[in-house]
């Protein structure tokens, strides 16, 4: 296990050089100034030669390659610049950020796999019955939703139509800052639309597996054996169904992250969202690929969590990947 996890993390390193090689070729390609983003309504008074002179302040002019170098060598020591957009060093813009965007993903990811465990268990119980259909279309209708149209529907009924939950933010209107009552209120509705947004997928995974195994010789045994239903399915076919899921875990997290976007931009959730977005339109090259390196290292982070909780529910499989 040690030796693929070091192997995954040595093949790590050129894969997020590449990555954030390719965010400073594309945003130098992009249309969008820099000088311009950086001075805001400013630009639009402003004289050519003040202009020229904030692009060449801003390393504008200079070959994105350049560019590109210099970051990652500073990225190397700790340093990963300063966020032209927010006037905010890298480090700090992703420090007041990112644990938000923990959480959120957190409790949705946690909410998503036990709710989807349980349905696909009660569904692969008797497939083709009422509760397997009904579980099934749903499924299928949350899969071909995205994630803003729940958010805007959850906001639509529980904050406005119920006057149940918060429409959005951390903490309640005038209050100076977040107690642990307030973040648990707001984090009620991102959470759960977001788990609802990967929901569909380990539900369909979870009765196809716990269905096939349910249908195979030694859990026919079991029953024939006399062994209670309850123990027949929770002590053998959903463990033999549950193996597909853990490597559903890992290729979920980019949708996981790309979902936790949009609506955190929908709650307006102070995470990470905001500042994707600001360094994507004001072509932010520091914090664009601190932000990608950071999406990244966690899709591959989930990789590497979902083979080695492969190997070690299947030994068969072992740790040679």
């Amino acid at each position: 296990m040690a030796r693929m996890a070091g192997r995954r993390l040595l093949a790590a390193v050129p894969v997020l050089a590449a990555v954030t090689f390719g965010v400073f070729a594309l945003a130098a390609a992009s249309p969008f100034d820099p000088a311009k983003a950086y001075a805001g309504s400013a630009a639009l008074g402003a004289r050519q030669d003040v202009l020229d002179q904030l692009r060449d302040n801003l390393g504008a002019d200079r070959p994105f390659t350049a560019r590109w170098w210099d970051w990652l060598t500073s990225a190397l020591t700790g340093d990963l610049g300063v966020s032209a957009s927010l006037r905010q060093p890298v480090a700090q813009v992703i420090g007041e950020r990112v644990g938000w965007s923990v959480l959120l993903c957190g409790i949705a990811f946690a909410l998503a796999v036990t709710a989807g465990t349980a349905l696909g268990v009660l569904a692969a119980r008797r497939r083709g019955g009422l509760f397997d259909r009904a579980v099934t279309s749903l499924a299928y209708a949350l899969e071909a939703a995205p994630p803003f149209w729940l958010g805007l529907l959850a906001i639509w009924l529980f904050a406005l139509k119920l006057d149940a939950l918060p429409a959005g933010g951390l903490t309640d209107t005038g209050s100076d800052a977040a107690t642990p009552g307030q973040i648990a209120s707001h984090v009620v509705l991102p959470a759960a639309v977001l788990a609802l947004s990967q929901l569909p997928w380990f539900v369909l995974y979870v009765r196809q597996g716990v269905g096939d195994a349910l249908a195979e010789d030694p859990v026919r045994g079991a029953r024939a054996r006399g062994l209670r239903e309850r123990t027949v399915l929770l002590g053998h076919a959903l463990r033999s169904g549950l193996l597909p899921v853990l490597t559903l875990t890992g290729s979920r997290i980019p949708e996981l992250i790309t979902g936790a976007l949009l609506v955190e931009t929908v709650f307006s959730w102070p995470g990470i969202a905001s500042a994707t977005v600001e360094a994507a339109t004001k072509v932010d090259f520091p914090l664009l690929a601190a932000l990608t390196v950071l999406a990244t290292a966690a899709v591959l982070a989930g990789n590497l969590l979902a083979d080695l909780l492969y190997g070690l529910a299947d030994p068969r499989v072992g740790f040679d990947g």
